[in-house]
């Protein structure tokens, strides 16, 4: 379902879990989409999970999504192909189409073809189902990773060469461009040869979750539930799929950036002593610890991980379990991150990320990575809510 509202750019939003910390962006897209239809409407940013304003915005998703007209709506079967244009100014292209939740597993031990890159917070879901199982409808901010070998993206800007979109609009609130086009009848048809081509000729991990992976497991979840409902009739049913754009993991756009951690709520100077017992001068595993007066680096003398960022997520876990009051935090950006720190009571982490060429090879061998290891480009890079699909009969 593609709106037919003129003003798109008031109805594209960001997806909802960006700017958790930050609630004057989410109070600026109030205030540009008060008035006016807008993806806002269907979705509870993150920022506001915890809050009173939790169930208020959830009752009103409900609300809302009763009132969906389709008369305001190009409906048909297919796909998207998209051509995104990043702030930075590079093109980032995907397609739009829905995976089969009986192919995907986000345990850690998964096997199945469709796979979680990300340790899946059991915590994180539960707000989601709230919605998703009283929904009539999708809309994705979920991509999904393909191997740099797949041409199932250049078979579609191929097959829609010359063709008109169906929308072409730019962004709120820096967000860049975006453009889309439609492939239904012999087009979606000359597309799913592609991508099963792609899947017959591939080992392992066909689709690895790159962004929204807690909203695909929610899916699941609801899925899952679904069936111990109504048994074999959910086969059938369309709340099976979910919709997603799949990207590939070659795509010069696609740049992984570490998502640091903070801590809030903290007294600062007892969390950083507690973090010199485990770090030293020298050491592989480097991470630049900032508070509001302390700038340092540090080393973990012996890391509980492989990884840098799996040793601070379970410093921060081990450390919160006798802090009942702080907080740990996901931030995208190295100066949101410079930002936050410079507050009373917050200590913040920087560190490297990991390479994206490793991704496909160490989910296959070692499953997820830690919570919350990598995004996709900065926040601003993020999918906008755009597409929107019927999830019930």
């Amino acid at each position: 379902m593609i709106p037919k509202y003129k003003d798109l750019s008031r109805w594209s939003v960001i997806a909802c879990d960006q700017f958790t910390s930050d609630k004057e962006y989410w109070r600026n897209v109030e205030e540009l989409t008060e008035g006016h239809p807008s993806t806002l409407d269907f979705i509870l940013p993150e920022a506001y999970l915890g809050t009173e304003e939790e169930q208020i915005r959830t009752n009103r998703i409900r609300e809302k999504m009763k009132n969906v007209s389709s008369s305001d709506y190009d409906s048909f079967n297919g796909f998207v192909y998209v051509q995104r244009t990043l702030p930075d100014g590079s093109l980032r292209e995907g397609v739009v189409g829905a995976l089969d939740l009986e192919e995907y597993d986000y345990s850690s031990d998964s096997k199945s073809k469709i796979r979680a890159t990300e340790e899946t917070v059991s915590s994180r879901i539960p707000p989601r189902v709230a919605i998703r199982k009283t929904a009539e409808y999708e809309l994705p901010h979920i991509m999904v990773f393909v191997s740099s070998g797949c041409d199932v993206i250049d078979s579609a800007k191929k097959i829609t060469s010359g063709n008109d979109p169906i929308y072409d609009f730019d962004l709120m609130m820096g967000g860049g461009h975006v453009k889309g086009y439609k492939l239904s009848g012999n087009d979606a048809d000359n597309l799913s040869k592609s991508i099963s081509g792609y899947e017959k000729s591939s080992q392992g991990v066909l689709y690895a979750i790159g962004d929204g992976n807690h909203s695909l497991a929610a899916a699941k979840a609801s899925y899952v539930e679904l069936k111990k409902q109504i048994g074999e009739k959910a086969l059938d049913h369309p709340a099976r799929f979910a919709l997603c754009e799949i990207v590939s993991i070659g795509c010069e756009s696609i740049v992984f950036e570490p998502i640091y951690r903070i801590v809030k709520n903290c007294d600062t100077f007892d969390l950083l002593k507690a973090l010199d017992e485990e770090t030293s001068g020298t050491g592989k595993q480097q991470i630049t610890v900032i508070t509001k007066d302390v700038r340092s680096e540090m080393n973990f003398t012996s890391p509980s991980s492989p990884l840098t960022v799996g040793s601070v997520q379970n410093f921060i876990d081990s450390y919160l379990k006798n802090v009942p009051d702080a907080v740990c935090d996901y931030i995208h950006g190295k100066k949101d991150l410079i930002r936050l720190s410079s507050q009373e009571g917050v200590v913040g982490f920087l560190f490297d990320g990991i390479r994206k060429e490793e991704l496909f090879d160490y989910v296959s061998s070692y499953g997820p990575y830690p919570r919350k290891t990598f995004s996709m480009g900065d926040a601003k890079s993020k999918r906008y809510y755009l597409e929107m699909r019927k999830i019930v009969k």
